[in-house]
């Protein structure tokens, strides 16, 4: 049987997004392990697939005056002309008439004549035409929700809780590939230990310019398939993730909750920061979840970390008024990771907000109980959704008395967060665009 080319398993890939809702970074891990390619074709996949979600909706302005039948077609005709145009448009290193021969012939595989007519048909107008002008839309939210390619009702409620400028800038922040970042385990090495080991597998890494003694962000190669991963030396975090960490503040001996814990990055660095003494209770509504928490600790050979699979809103175990340390990295829309899971935009809606905060507010309700006096309750999540965040914190302070933002905890964080981080009465707010990592929130609350 002939290999499929790297296109029709790009096209395969994204026919499982659009059809089960599959979440394209899991997605794309299986697909890329089945598919045997090279370590270009790899390259070139990911690109195909990650692009192709992202600018969904302004490949389809794109495409829209050039499909003027209204006969139904099949799914993966509209997919592959997406993944086509995304190719034609964005990527300059590839032909025209490579792709359009390539789409025509995938087509012909796949369907009817009259189908392979179409997609020859369309693809060569545009070859021919041009794409439309995205200036010709009259409506400004539109306008920028078709530019960024965001939904128009995410756009909308970001420019009231940001602004236009901050939105905008957001949006194509969520547009560019990130950089996989990693966090050296202090408790086996230093972060220029684990650098040149890396350098000596063949790797190009450098020191992050926001964690320096903490994190490194890998430029070319695959870390996770080095001796240094196996044997423990770093895990793989974003640098915003890393912060949360930092703010908990865990030290020596202490005992550490951390309530939705799945899949150990938090978990794991606290560990770290206790030098693998204390104990760290790492909870996660999933068995299937706590298995990775668990693996990840033995990876990392901590010995500090118990893992058990608990709901968050009820935590029957417990003993109220035990812990130094609260970690509430609550479940969230995931906002802020767009450039990881480019999908994330269209898969959730505003209703998903206001379902998914409900849930929050009873987490944070119930683990707030299980802080000792003087403890710190640190509150987390990966969106930059007010109603997740600030609004959470606003609601929570009003009802426990008892708790207040504890301002002196930031000075955990690096110098140019503390400049330049976007706080506010109920927390710090981290955009993708601040520091070129993943949107988070996180508000540190002292119980008095």
């Amino acid at each position: 049987m002939e290999k499929a080319s790297v296109r029709e398993v790009a096209l395969d890939a994204l026919m499982k997004v659009e059809k089960n809702q599959a979440y394209s970074h899991l997605l794309l891990n299986t697909t890329l392990n089945k598919a045997g390619l090279d370590k270009r074709d790899s390259g070139l996949l990911t690109e195909l697939v990650y692009g192709t979600i992202a600018h969904r909706l302004t490949l389809d302005y794109y495409l829209e005056p050039f499909l003027k039948t209204s006969k139904k077609r099949e799914q993966w005709v509209d997919v592959l002309l997406r993944l086509s145009v995304y190719q034609m448009v964005y990527l300059d290193r590839i032909p025209d008439r490579a792709i359009v021969h390539e789409a025509v012939t995938i087509a012909k595989r796949r369907g009817h004549k009259g189908i392979s007519g179409l997609v020859n048909g369309v693809l060569r107008s545009i070859q021919r035409e041009g794409v439309p002008s995205i200036n010709a839309i009259k409506d400004h939210v539109k306008r920028i929700a078709v530019t960024t390619s965001h939904p128009e009702w995410l756009v909308e409620r970001w420019m009231k809780q940001y602004g236009e400028e901050t939105t905008i800038a957001m949006a194509q922040a969520n547009n560019e590939p990130p950089e996989v970042s990693i966090r050296v385990n202090r408790t086996k090495a230093n972060t220029e230990e684990v650098r040149q080991n890396l350098l000596l597998e063949g790797l190009e890494v450098e020191r992050s310019p926001l964690l320096p003694e903490l994190a490194l962000i890998v430029k070319k190669g695959n870390a996770f398939t080095t001796d240094a991963y196996k044997n423990g030396l770093f895990t793989a975090q974003d640098e915003a993730s890393m912060l949360v960490g930092l703010l908990v503040q865990a030290d020596y001996d202490m005992h550490v909750l951390d309530t939705c814990a799945a899949p150990g990055g938090k978990s794991t660095h606290v560990a770290e920061s206790m030098h693998n003494t204390g104990l760290v209770h790492s909870l996660d509504l999933h068995k299937h979840k706590v298995k990775l928490i668990d693996e990840q600790a033995n990876r990392l050979q901590l010995t500090n970390l118990e893992t058990r699979a608990e709901d968050a809103r009820k935590l029957e175990h417990l003993t109220e008024s035990s812990f130094e340390r609260v970690l509430i990295d609550a479940p969230c829309t995931g906002f802020g990771v767009i450039r990881r899971k480019p999908d994330i935009r269209w898969s959730k809606s505003k209703e998903d907000v206001a379902a998914i905060a409900k849930v929050q507010s009873a987490i944070l309700t119930n683990a707030s109980r299980f802080v000792k006096a003087g403890g710190l309750l640190v509150y987390s999540t990966c969106t930059i959704e007010a109603e997740e965040n600030e609004e959470q914190i606003a609601q929570f302070l009003t009802d426990n008395p008892q708790y207040e933002l504890d301002e002196n905890a930031y000075a955990a964080l690096p110098e140019q967060v503390q400049a330049k981080g976007r706080f506010s009465s109920f927390g710090l707010t981290i955009l993708p665009q601040d520091f070129q990592t993943d949107g988070f929130f996180m508000a540190p609350l002292r119980k008095k």
